[in-house]
C-alpha cells in the first residue's frame, strides 16, 4: 500500500494504482463458497455435468470473485492509504459488471484506478475505485466495478 497526505488524495484521480497478485480459483475454493451461499447450481459444482456446457468445466460464481476484492486489493503496491488512517470501511458500489465466467483453475488478478475523491465531513473521505478483475489468458474480464471506500481520518 501506498501512505500518502490526505490533501494529496486527489493528485491520483484518472491514475492507475496497480494490479494485485495472481490468485488461483480451484474447485475447492468454489465448492465452499457454494456451500457458504447455499448457491449449488451445478455449473458451479459437478464437473461431470459441467463438461457438458458451452464452458466445458465449472466456473466459480460471480459473487466468488466480486467478494475477492478486498483481498486482492490489499496486494496493489500502489494501492492508497491516507497518512493517518484509522480505518477504512466498505461503502458499495456504484457499477457491477459480470462480463465473463472464471472457470475452474484459471487465476485473476485486480486492477484499480482511482476515479473520484470526496471529502463527506471532517475526517470522512469517500473514494470511488474502478477495478477490472482480469482473467489469466481471457481477452474480456470477469467483472468491472465502481467500488467506494470510505476512509477515516
Amino acid at each position: 500500500m501506498k501512505v500518502v497526505e490526505v490533501a494529496s488524495l486527489t493528485d491520483y484521480v484518472g491514475k492507475e494504482l496497480g494490479a494485485s497478485d495472481w490468485f488461483q480459483i480451484d474447485q475447492d475454493r468454489i465448492n465452499a463458497f457454494a456451500d457458504a451461499t447455499l448457491d449449488h447450481q451445478f455449473i458451479h459444482v459437478d464437473p461431470d455435468q459441467a463438461k457438458n456446457t458451452p464452458f466445458g468445466t465449472t466456473i466459480a460464481h460471480g459473487y466468488l470473485t466480486l467478494s475477492l476484492l478486498p483481498y486482492l486489493q490489499a496486494s496493489i503496491d500502489g494501492f492508497l492509504m491516507p497518512k493517518g488512517m484509522k480505518m477504512a470501511m466498505n461503502y458499495g458500489f456504484d457499477k457491477l459488471r459480470f462480463m465473463a465466467p472464471v472457470k475452474e483453475g484459471k487465476r485473476v488478478r485486480a486492477v484499480a484506478t482511482l476515479l473520484e475523491v470526496t471529502e463527506k465531513r471532517e475526517g470522512q473521505w469517500l473514494l470511488k475505485f474502478a477495478f477490472t478483475v482480469e482473467i489469466e489468458g481471457e481477452d474480456k474480464p470477469a467483472l468491472v466495478a465502481e467500488w467506494l471506500l470510505m476512509y477515516f481520518v
